[in-house]
């Protein structure tokens, strides 16, 4: 017992450090964060023994007694912000040929996708709460030089493929709906951007009360054209619980539509919006944020969910029916494009002009949240000012994205979404490693550590959709060598550059996924709190280790 006491009194000469000591025993530690103010953490301390913390007021950043609804609305947001990317006209279009393909079969792979979102979506809010630190940054101080800068050029390579889908959508809605030309049409969208991200001026829950707003005016449209449509209960739902792929092209299918779910620049961004909300840095506090996290994003995913179902469920129903022989050459190759005009004629041009607006809505609320995202992983790499990035990452952003889609035309939609989209599958796992690497670092800190069986399903999923990336894209290049037209020595020339890049890439994601990662400060270093709770932590494992219980 002598040991523990010894122990216990070492530990409050630390918290002496940190605080003031008072008669009773409590240490009163004066957070000196970023966003701590001067709000103070009364921990209860036994003056002999380090008793662990019975009592924390509010903590640094928020209050821990307000009701349990009003806790779980202030984190409300981040989740809808996140939605988005499975909203947009990549996933739009890829729903819109499953359904005129394959009907209700493939309506299976988005419930399970779903899940695996959510299951990667919270290992990334998890990571932000617990490091105080989003991906970015603990990326820029993890690894190498070379290998960090490689990591930020990939992040921006996807963030730039995940913009071209908005503003495809956006500049396609516009000339759907006010007949202007394609490229004034992407000029708008741009402006439109740039006006929405000027509201980060008036803090984040503006802009996510925006993006918000326009994800629920995009389910509305969708739910109205489903409820003229009218498709089978019993198909959708034995689609949706029962996996049957039917036709041709289903299992390709069937991974497109699950590789386009989940999009690299998500997981940057949600570690980074957990962070614009304020909360105890205590063990009760992390793990009430945790759940209002989860509990927020499983609900603004189970409406993306649903807008995906209506989706493939409305285009599986029109193109099921009696059609003429134009739409039916239609429905045989769905496009964003072609999609108004099937509309037009089967259900009027109510019908299209709902559809118009909602792909407006969703290309632009894209581009917003690409873009945010943008200026997160900007940040994150390379430490510029706010003011900077406010002004930099957009263009960074936008413009090259504005000009492939200017040059690519109306004519090449369909062709640019899915080179976008291919460009997506390769860049995922660049930041899917980190993020389960980080994550799993994070099951050796106390009480904030994630479930065991959540990394190992999050790895053993990842494993598969790298797997498939790399089955797939080899499968196709060596059919396009084999009906190639062109001369052998080009063939030559082309593989000789191809499959070493292949190698390459092969062995940097085995690199990511061995390497031994550091996390070696889990807590915000700018956190009083969070270092008198390492410390505690640290304390307890020694006393465990002397048979010692306090």
């Amino acid at each position: 017992m002598e040991e523990g006491a010894k122990i216990g009194r070492e530990h409050e000469q630390q918290q002496q450090q940190h605080g003031r000591v008072n008669g009773s025993g409590r240490v009163a530690a004066v957070g000196g964060g970023s966003g701590g103010g001067g709000d103070e953490i009364e921990i209860e301390v036994a003056a002999a023994a380090g008793a662990s913390p019975s009592r924390q007021h509010g903590g640094l950043h928020g209050d821990v007694q307000a009701p349990t609804w009003k806790r779980f609305l202030a984190h409300v947001g981040p989740g809808f912000v996140i939605s988005i990317a499975y909203l947009d006209p990549s996933n739009l279009q890829t729903d819109l040929v499953a359904g005129s393909s394959h009907r209700y079969s493939l309506l299976w792979v988005l419930l399970f996708g779903f899940i695996f979102v959510l299951t990667v979506q919270s290992l990334a809010a998890n990571l932000g709460i617990i490091t105080g630190r989003h991906l970015a940054e603990l990326c820029m101080g993890e690894y190498p030089k070379y290998v960090k800068y490689c990591l930020w050029l990939l992040a921006e390579l996807g963030v730039i493929a995940a913009t071209i889908p908005g503003v495809l959508g956006t500049a396609l809605a516009y000339n759907m709906l006010l007949h202007i030309p394609f490229w004034a049409g992407v000029l708008a969208c741009g402006a439109c951007t740039f006006l929405i991200l000027g509201l980060q001026g008036y803090g984040a829950r503006k802009m996510e009360f925006t993006i918000s707003v326009l994800m629920l005016v995009m389910a509305t449209c969708f739910f109205m054209e489903l409820g003229k449509v009218n498709p089978p209960a019993g198909g959708v739902i034995e689609g949706l619980f029962i996996p049957r792929p039917k036709g041709d092209y289903s299992t390709s299918d069937a991974v497109a539509m699950f590789g386009s779910l989940v999009v690299p620049h998500n997981l940057f961004l949600h570690s980074s919006l957990v962070l614009t909300r304020k909360m105890p840095y205590t063990s009760k506090g992390r793990k009430d944020a945790s759940t209002f996290f989860l509990l927020e994003n499983a609900l603004a995913l189970f409406i993306a969910l649903l807008v995906n179902v209506a989706i493939v469920s409305i285009s599986g129903t029109i193109c099921a029916n009696n059609l003429s022989f134009a739409d039916t050459s239609t429905c045989s190759s769905l496009t964003l494009n072609s999609t108004y005009v099937l509309l037009k004629n089967i259900l009027g041009k109510s019908s299209s002009t709902v559809y118009g607006v909602a792909l407006l809505v969703s290309g632009q609320s894209c581009m917003v949240a690409t873009s945010y995202a943008g200026q997160y992983i900007m940040q994150g790499f390379s430490g510029m000012r706010k003011c900077i990035i406010y002004l930099v990452a957009p263009c960074f952003t936008l413009l090259p994205s504005l000009i492939i889609c200017s040059i690519g035309g109306t004519l090449r939609v369909h062709r640019i979404i899915n080179i976008a989209a291919i460009v997506l599958s390769f860049v995922l796992p660049f930041a899917l490693i980190p993020l389960i690497k980080f994550s799993s670092s994070c099951t050796n800190i106390g009480p904030y550590k994630n479930a065991t069986s959540i990394i190992r399903i999050a790895w053993i999923l990842s494993l598969v959709i790298i797997g498939i990336n790399i089955y797939f894209f080899c499968t196709s290049f060596v059919a396009w060598l084999v009906h190639s037209d062109l001369p052998r020595v080009v063939n030559a020339i082309i593989s000789s550059l191809v499959f070493p890049f292949m190698a390459a890439y092969i062995a940097a994601l085995i690199y990511l996924a061995f390497r031994k990662v550091n996390l070696s400060d889990p807590f915000p270093t700018n956190s009083v709190s969070g270092e008198i709770e390492v410390q505690h932590i640290q304390i307890q494992e020694k006393q465990e280790d002397l048979g010692v219980h306090l």
